[in-house]
């Protein structure tokens, strides 16, 4: 009876500890990843507009001013640095996050991540975004909201660039790397053009599929004229 009672009492101890683990690990994944990504998210932002800030002050290095300035040089991309804030109105006044380069998993925990070999912001080509869809700040949440006509709006420290969404959402596998191709297959896009991908994984806590969303290049302005009327639209 005292060995029934001992194996009963073990049963219910070791019970215990790993339900305590397993709350400890949910809080963890819903709860502490969301609050460190948001910190990394909020700071990448920061050291962005600082940047944008400090860039906006140099003075001009450039020939004298009889001489027609020439363009300056598009600034390269640093893996893992970031270069433009997204927005989506959709998803709320409060969305917005930073861009990074690359989409290697620690650059996922800070923001978005553009895919390196696509096209650069604004350019002929698509410019692909990867997201969380859960965990991290859960970026990609309400992805399943995006409708056709949607505006996706960038910021890059010059210029505003205004994407509109052409179709809801489209499911497929992770190994459909066809989606962020120049011009993808299933976009509804006919030929080149300024387009832009964003993926996320699904079903909502699971990566066994992925969802796809993919936009056309609507409208840019600088960023001296003031908040594009899409975040209004």
């Amino acid at each position: 009876m005292r060995q029934v009672r001992l194996i009963v009492r073990t049963f219910s101890e070791i019970s215990i500890t790993a339900g305590t683990v397993i709350v400890l690990f949910v809080v963890y994944v819903l709860f502490w990843t969301g609050v460190k990504a948001a910190g990394a998210a909020d700071g990448e932002i920061v050291k962005l507009r600082e940047e944008w800030v400090q860039l906006a002050v140099e003075p001009s290095t450039a020939a004298p001013e009889s001489a027609a300035p020439a363009p300056p040089a598009p600034k390269a991309y640093v893996d893992g640095k970031p270069f433009a804030v997204m927005y989506v109105p959709r998803f709320g006044a409060g969305w917005d996050w930073p861009v990074l380069e690359g989409t290697a998993a620690g650059t996922l925990k800070k923001g978005l991540g553009h895919y390196a070999a696509t096209a650069r912001l604004g350019a002929t080509g698509n410019f692909s975004v990867a997201g969380h869809r859960r965990t991290y700040g859960d970026p990609f949440k309400d992805f399943p909201k995006l409708r056709p006509g949607d505006a996706v709006i960038l910021n890059d420290g010059t210029t505003w660039f205004t994407y509109r969404i052409k179709q809801k959402p489209y499911r497929t596998v992770p190994g459909d790397v066809a989606v962020i191709d120049p011009v993808p297959g299933r976009s509804g896009f006919d030929g080149p053009g300024r387009y832009l991908t964003l993926t996320t994984c699904d079903p909502e806590w699971g990566s066994s599929h992925r969802l796809i969303v993919w936009a056309h290049l609507d409208a840019t302005q600088p960023v001296t004229d003031g908040k594009p009327e899409a975040f209004h639209s």
